[in-house]
This record gives C-alpha cells, structure tokens and sequence, in this order.
C-alpha cells in the first residue's frame, strides 16, 4: 500500500479520520472568531444607545434659576420674551432688570403691558432715565414700571374711548378711542402683540404715575 494513503486514512485513537479533524480544527477558529467579533460589536451598540439617552435625558434638564430663565422654542412667547427680542424695547428692559421685575413679567399673569418704545425714554428730560437706574431709585422706578401694567389681558378690541382702568401700583389710565387709534393717557398705542401671558401694547411715551 501506498504510504500517502497510510496518512490520508490513518486514524487516531478515537477512530476520527486525522485528515477530517484536521479540517474540523481549521473551521472552529474562524467560527469562534466570528462570533466574539459580533458580540463585542453588541456591547459596544448596547453602550452608545445607553450614552445616547442618557446626553438626551441630561439636554431636556430644566434650568436652575427662576421663570425667566426656562426655555420655550416651541410655545408663544411670554410678555417678557417679547419686550427681550424687540430691539425698540432694550431700554425698558434695563428698567425691568434694574426694578427686579424679570421674573414677574414671565409668569402665568395674565397682564397687558403698556410697553414704552426706546424713543418714547429719549423724550424723558436729560437725565431722568439713568437716574431712576440707580439703586436708590428702584422703589420710583418700580413705581413707574407698575403704572404701565393691567392685570387682565385686554385686547386692543377691549378698551373704549373714556374708560379708566386699574393699574398695578394702584392708580388708573385712561383710555381714548377716535378716527381707529388708540391712545392711554394721550400715548398713542402703535402696536400690540399677543403673549403667552397676556398682551403688550407699545406707546411712544411714558406713563408718569398721576
């Protein structure tokens, strides 16, 4: 007999042909080699998705600090908000922060806000509005800032030639309605915008408390 055939049919001593568990050896690595590459690939897909939420979870956090700092892409601007991204209203804003009145004008309300343009403090005598900026003038320009405010929200629809109405530091306005303008206290209202909390109605002048 051939001495090649004594080798391709030899068997060992568990009867296995050695040539067939020669083949049998060769396939196991690269099975097993598979399959460790799939799982390692399952964990690492197990762990992304866990990293995923958990930077979803931390991004819809709310902000620490009051009403005024929670942020809304998607619902109606507030009073606040408005007044904020008007560039004609940038220094009744200063007057709102330096009032400490921020946080008010972004809660529920409602309120309708008589909201000076930045022309209408520019006919205010020299000097008056960095005055009242000054700490010791807060309790004026708080004052001031509430002689503006309603609580309620009125539609421009809502006022009628005459009417006095209640305002927040207690005292009234006066309403006057002729030829389709508006006017309080003899400031023309030349806008109005709808907020999530009530409604802003800009004038070109400043209410002064009477």
């Amino acid at each position: 007999m051939n001495p090649e055939n004594n080798i391709r049919y030899s068997r060992d001593c568990s009867g296995v042909d050695i040539q067939q568990k020669s083949r049998f050896n060769g396939l196991i690595f690269p099975v097993l080699t598979m399959m460790a590459i799939l799982v390692i690939a399952s964990c690492n897909q197990h762990q992304n998705q866990e990293a995923n939420v958990e930077q979803a979870a931390t991004a819809g956090a709310p902000l620490d600090g009051g009403s005024a700092t929670i942020q809304d892409d998607v619902s109606m601007r507030n009073i606040l908000q408005i007044a904020v991204s008007s560039a004609d209203h940038s220094t009744l804003v200063t007057a709102v922060k330096a009032a400490d009145y921020v946080d008010v004008l972004a809660t529920a309300g409602p309120f309708t806000v008589f909201a000076p343009v930045n022309a209408a403090f520019d006919k205010l005598p020299a000097g008056t509005v960095e005055g009242l900026l000054k700490p010791e003038k807060k309790a004026d320009l708080q004052n001031i800032l509430e002689y503006h405010v309603i609580a309620g929200a009125y539609k421009p629809e809502y006022f009628r030639d005459g009417k006095a109405i209640g305002v927040a530091n207690g005292g009234r306005v006066t309403i006057g309605v002729k030829d389709g303008k508006i006017t309080v206290n003899g400031a023309n209202i030349i806008g109005s915008v709808q907020g999530s909390n009530g409604w802003v109605h800009l004038i070109d002048q400043v209410l002064l408390p009477q």
